[in-house]
């Protein structure tokens, strides 16, 4: 893929880029009426997949928060057509990346001095690029490292980036102002950390010693020296992202290995530290030797105690059956408003019902196969059924606390890698839930 020489970074030519974008998609648009008004025919894929394209090739010309918007929303698949899904995953880690010259003066603004100066050999060419950052591969002595670079200008552009990308999603795009805003918020609060090499640093070695303990799980070492307020220096780990190597069709021991790892790391991160790496796409996980290996923590979220006992009652399916308790739950987590209409009310709890014996479907049983298609395919079919859903849809209300946002996403994101690897997992509890309601 072409390399990028610079990146647009005042906030008119950024708002040109996608104005032109968003003309170009109009077009497009126009194009593809005007042809099913003289043919009859319907060919959406095709205009899904031109503005797919089209889109993609603007959010990776401007980087930042309109990349990290269309990377959360390929781990939400059932949100958007799948020729946006197909393209958007490009922004895991095969964006277009910055050229070696615009490499140079980061290190030279960061330490004063060039990539060659500081490292024995440094590659010219990124190893990958996603979108707030780029990855390079450097050595010192026989010593490998993994170089991650920020983007210039991704954190001085992003509040207006965000201001911007709302009427380019909802009328170009289709996607609803509702449903998108938890991204847009989301993007604003997560990739101001994101920005923060120094916050992210401390967090990964931190996160990394907490989780040394876990099976088959591995996490490379950092070092601070070498790393500044724009770059991060850890070890290089070989092997292949996690949806290469499942191409690569293991067999079925050595999907359950990986499956359970990565099951086990969310598990322990969520239940046990309460603080937890919160960008579960391909990209960040690396298998080598069929070990799991986690290389990225720049996107972390905290829950607090009280959250975290309201949210995962949800599991306690004997509450959940129980029509008070499962009503009480849901007021607490603000699912339900206590000035909702009657007919509101029962749509909702029936809904959220649902949703959450549906969801909660691998804690009932001691092993869970994610390879089961069919249970994929009902998730999809229920969200579907979801987003037509006219009484839902006239439901604008923003409900929930915020930090289920990031759980659900967290979740959702562990429950797509777990079918896309095809793993068999053992699954449990978490440990405040009475032993008697356990499944086993």
């Amino acid at each position: 893929m072409k390399e990028q020489v610079s990146i647009p970074k005042h906030k008119i030519t950024r708002a040109v880029n996608l104005a032109q974008s968003g003309a170009k998609i109009g077009i497009n648009i126009a194009k593809y009426k005007v042809k099913k008004a003289l043919t009859g025919v319907s060919d959406r894929n095709t205009l899904d997949k031109l503005n797919a394209e089209e889109t993609f090739k603007t959010f990776s010309k401007l980087k930042g928060g309109p990349l990290k918007i269309a990377q959360m929303l390929s781990i939400d698949q059932n949100i958007m057509p799948s020729a946006y899904v197909q393209e958007f995953q490009k922004s895991y880690y095969s964006a277009p990346a910055l050229s070696y010259p615009l490499v140079v003066q980061t290190f030279r603004r960061e330490f004063g001095k060039t990539p060659t100066q500081i490292f024995d050999h440094f590659s010219s060419k990124a190893c990958a690029a996603a979108s707030i950052g780029q990855v390079h591969k450097a050595r010192i002595g026989k010593k490998e490292y993994a170089v991650k670079i920020q983007y210039p200008g991704v954190s001085s552009s992003l509040k207006s980036d965000l201001n911007l990308l709302k009427p380019f999603a909802t009328s170009l795009l289709g996607l609803k102002e509702d449903l998108l805003s938890p991204y847009i918020n989301e993007v604003e609060e997560r990739l101001l950390e994101e920005c923060n090499y120094e916050l992210e640093l401390e967090r990964s070695i931190r996160l990394a010693n907490e989780s040394r303990n876990l099976k088959d799980t591995y996490f490379p070492n950092y070092y601070p020296d070498l790393s500044s307020d724009k770059i991060i220096v850890m070890d290089w780990v070989e092997g292949l992202t996690l949806d290469k190597f499942i191409k690569q069709n293991p067999d079925q021991a050595i999907r359950n290995k990986i499956g359970q790892a990565l099951w086990d790391f969310y598990h322990f991160q969520i239940h046990t530290l309460k603080q937890f790496h919160a960008d579960p796409h391909p990209g960040n996980f690396i298998i080598y030797e069929d070990q799991l290996w986690v290389i990225d923590f720049g996107c972390v979220k905290s829950v607090g105690d009280d959250f975290y006992k309201k949210y995962f009652s949800l599991l306690d399916l004997v509450r959940v059956q129980n029509s008070l308790d499962f009503e009480s739950i849901l007021t607490d987590l603000e699912l339900l408003k206590v000035d909702d209409e009657e007919h509101t009310k029962n749509k909702l709890i029936h809904f959220y019902r649902q949703s959450v014996e549906l969801l909660s479907k691998p804690y009932q049983s001691e092993e869970f196969d994610f390879g089961d298609k069919d249970y994929a395919k009902s998730i999809y079919a229920f969200s579907e059924k979801a987003l037509k859903d006219k009484d839902l849809d006239k439901v604008t209300t923003t409900r929930g606390d915020a930090d289920a946002i990031y759980v659900n996403r967290a979740f959702y994101g562990v429950y797509n890698l777990s079918a896309l690897i095809g793993a068999k997992v053992k699954v449990r509890l978490p440990d405040f839930i009475h032993p008697d309601l356990k499944p086993y």
